[in-house]
């Protein structure tokens, strides 16, 4: 992996043990020059992994639309800043410099990019690795969800293994390195999973 694109919130509650796991990936990503490819806000956890990075002299790219550079919630000492006029534009070009994505905590946006992502490799139209850094059992219930999807018969078994977790960065990155997409594409030619 080259470029890892992390989803994040804008906010951070202050957690001692996100602020330790966000420096941890860090870390990994710099030791291993992979380049950080977010948001491009200097707010909340966006910010907070751009500068654990590049402090230790790692790079970091940014995108951000227009509308938010407005607001002045742009991060100003990234190596490159793209700026872009839509939010889905602003997912694509993520999506697109990278090589694989974590998922840290965040709100709706972050959880909207992850599953956005989640679908595009679902359908074949990328074979990137995806993973959740469950920091502290922040996504427990949303893990648990998606298992409940497999119970009841709405996400296919395979489907759902392609997302990857784990509570340590040095973990999930393994994972990642590791992946292999096995997709279940038998819904487009059967619709039930019965």
């Amino acid at each position: 992996m080259n470029a890892i694109c992390i989803f994040c919130g804008a906010n951070f509650n202050g957690d001692p043990m996100l602020k330790q796991a966000i420096a941890q990936l860090a870390e990994l990503m710099v030791s291993r020059n992979i380049t950080l490819v977010f948001g491009g806000g200097k707010v909340g956890v966006m910010g907070l992994i751009a500068d654990e990075v590049l402090q230790r002299g790692g790079k970091a790219i940014g995108v951000i639309p227009q509308f938010l550079v407005d607001k002045e919630v742009g991060h100003t000492g990234l190596t490159e800043m793209h700026i872009v006029e839509t939010m889905h534009q602003r997912k694509q070009l993520m999506s697109d410099l990278s090589d694989a994505i974590i998922m840290l905590p965040g709100g709706f946006g972050t959880l909207e990019e992850f599953f956005e992502v989640l679908t595009w490799l679902q359908l074949g139209l990328h074979q990137k690795p995806i993973g959740i850094l469950n920091v502290n059992g922040f996504y427990d219930l949303l893990l648990k969800q998606m298992d409940v999807m497999v119970e009841q018969q709405f996400l296919k078994p395979a489907n759902r293994k392609l997302v990857l977790s784990a509570a340590d960065a040095i973990e999930l990155v393994n994972l990642m390195d590791n992946f292999k997409p096995v997709t279940d594409e038998v819904w487009f030619r059967d619709r039930n999973l019965i």
